[in-house]
């Protein structure tokens, strides 16, 4: 066997990041790994209220963490969608559903038969009258459903908002639980060995050397050990996504805690909302070059719909990669690897995804840079294809309100998103590439709510006899607003199965 196999892995940073990955491979591999994480109290992290996708659920099942407990320790609550409002046009409102929207029949996917009943009646049902998830977050509604009663309709598929501080300290307690052992310090200096420019050790503000093996560097935007020490570069994509800023504040709950994020287009960039159980978080992200930082807080402020419970926060970041995630043996994580804004709440993801593809290529000792570049390869193609998803956002507008708008909606934008928009324009046609985060769910939902309206459908959806096409669509509506009845709602779901408060 493997006498070169790696046993000493250093994590340098906590939060969200550090942590997750700590308890990920301390369940994975056991006592047989040793692993140390450094982190600094006097540092601290960006700790905002978080809003998942469903690729959340595995990290919990994987530790072996209950959902309801998870929910509870971190303050969380359901998320069905995100709703997008006044992105296409000011008014405009459309949600990005987890669900599938429909079914497919023969071989054609559910959207042909769709434009085929708007095309003969655009006072039609909407796209979403055939999506579960949408039906259950327009009423405010959830239950666990895997699928809808005895039809061959999906079910509910859903991701968590949560307190993203609290959600760090249950991975902490489970990763200590499982070995791995906290130091508290900063660092200050890093070795690197003479030969091959690796990273040897790591020296503390108390003076304590921490070597390692295999470095993690989760230190978020300052990138400790893959750009300060060693100089990986970065690239920008301001050009294509220039929100340049954030603030963030809690609030008060309005009148619902409803079971889906918020993003609400502003003159140079968007607001958030995500509930949590006992307070809302918020944050304005915008453009410095079209907005002061003042003007930012007012608006975030102006469209609260609780009372603003502190100051906000403010918090700058770049948009792009690392040139390298995996340079020597160090892997940049979570904001030490890049940073997209978090419109489709993809940034625990990212960091999900990045521990899960170091599991299945974990290396040993001689680093292969084989392995290394089929680790970057695939990481980056992750990054460029949820960056051009963000951008699609931005760019398919029809506003003309602002500069900002404006010059998203003309800007020149990657080859591969100019393609998909031009094919559903022309076809309807929407194909997923290997394994691409966003389904074509997903495409499909922000491509017609942001306007992008098919010129054609599929001549195939035209051999449906108009009777059986009318019944096809009336029976999905049917069932999606059947199964929506029978939920409770949302409140009611949290206080029966992981409120803090006992119902």
């Amino acid at each position: 066997m493997n006498d070169s196999r790696i046993s000493k892995v250093v994590i340098v940073g906590g939060g969200t990041a550090g942590w997750m990955a700590a308890a990920l491979l301390a369940q994975a591999f056991g006592p047989g790994l040793s692993i140390r994480l450094i982190e600094s109290d006097a540092i601290g992290t960006v700790g905002v209220g978080e809003a998942t996708i469903p690729q959340i659920r595995h990290v919990g099942r994987f530790l072996g963490i209950d959902e309801d407990e998870l929910l509870r320790a971190s303050h969380g609550t359901i998320k069905l969608a995100v709703q997008f409002n006044d992105w296409g046009k000011l008014g405009d409102s459309y949600l990005h559903a987890f669900s599938d929207i429909g079914l497919p029949l023969g071989l054609l996917p559910f959207q042909h038969y769709w434009l085929r009943s708007r095309r003969q009646n655009p006072q039609a049902p909407g796209l979403w009258a055939y999506s579960i998830n949408a039906g259950a977050a327009d009423a405010n509604r959830f239950a666990r459903m895997d699928k809808v009663g005895n039809s061959p309709l999906t079910g509910i598929r859903y991701a968590y908002h949560f307190d993203a501080a609290r959600f760090g300290q249950l991975l902490r307690r489970h990763a200590e639980q499982r070995g791995v052992v906290r130091t508290e310090g900063k660092v200050v200096d890093v070795t690197l060995r003479d030969t091959d420019g690796f990273i040897e050790s790591v020296t503390l503000d108390n003076g304590e050397i921490v070597d390692g093996e295999l470095f993690l560097d989760c230190s978020g935007f300052r990138g400790l050990l893959t750009e300060g020490a060693l100089k990986t570069g970065y690239e920008s994509w301001k050009h294509w996504l220039p929100s340049d800023s954030a603030l963030v504040v809690p609030s008060e709950h309005g009148a619902v805690i409803r079971p889906y994020t918020q993003a609400s287009a502003q003159r140079a960039g968007w607001q958030w909302r995500i509930p949590l159980q006992q307070l809302a978080s918020n944050g304005h992200v915008y453009c410095s070059q079209y907005l002061s930082d003042d003007e930012g807080a007012a608006i975030l402020l102006r469209n609260l719909e609780g009372p603003a419970l502190g100051e906000p926060r403010q918090l700058r970041f770049h948009t792009g990669i690392r040139k390298q995630i995996w340079n020597r043996n160090c892997i940049a994580m979570g904001l030490a690897s890049g940073f997209i804004e978090p419109l489709e709440s993809t940034s625990i993801h990212l960091m999900q995804s990045a521990v899960a593809r170091l599991l299945t290529m974990f290396p040993d000792r001689s680093f292969d840079p084989t392995l290394i570049a089929e680790y970057n390869r695939k990481t980056r193609a992750e990054y460029e294809q949820t960056r051009d998803f963000i951008i699609l956002h931005y760019h398919a507008n029809q506003r003309d309100d602002s500069p900002f708008w404006r010059e998203c909606a003309n800007m020149s934008v990657p080859g591969d998103l100019a393609h998909r928009i031009q094919l559903f324009r022309q076809h309807a046609h929407i194909f997923r590439e290997g394994e691409e985060l966003f389904t074509e769910m997903g495409w499909l939902q922000v491509l017609i709510g942001q306007r992008v309206v098919p010129e054609r459908y599929h001549p195939l959806a035209d051999a449906l006899p108009q009777a059986q096409l009318d019944e096809f669509l009336g029976n999905i509506r049917t069932i999606v607003q059947r199964a929506v009845a029978t939920m409770p709602t949302h409140a009611e779901f949290i206080a029966r199965h992981f409120s803090e408060v006992p119902a």
